[in-house]
């Protein structure tokens, strides 16, 4: 289970059990827009979500990117880790 960026596709993915959930983004000049997580539904339950959103902002985080949070996945998670709101723009 490694965190892919897909630059064809602008999204980061993140592969289980032959499934694979997706953050979808928009990325501009410095700032990065995370808009729609996508996980399979036979993925839901194990914590995928927030792994890939983790890995993500850890990514982002790692290019010196600031950060817009459309999805409202991503808006919770950081209400519950506010050890990543520096990244906010």
């Amino acid at each position: 289970m490694a965190l892919r960026d897909n630059t064809a596709h602008n999204r980061y993915e993140l592969r289980v059990d032959d499934e694979t959930a997706a953050l979808h983004y928009r990325l501009k000049p410095g700032v990065i827009t995370l808009q729609h997580t996508d996980v399979p539904a036979e993925l839901a339950g194990r914590g995928i979500g927030s792994r890939l959103v983790r890995e993500v902002l850890d990514d982002v985080r790692a290019r010196g990117l600031k950060l817009v949070a459309a999805c409202p996945f991503v808006v919770a998670f950081l209400g519950k880790h506010p050890e990543y709101n520096d990244l906010l723009n």
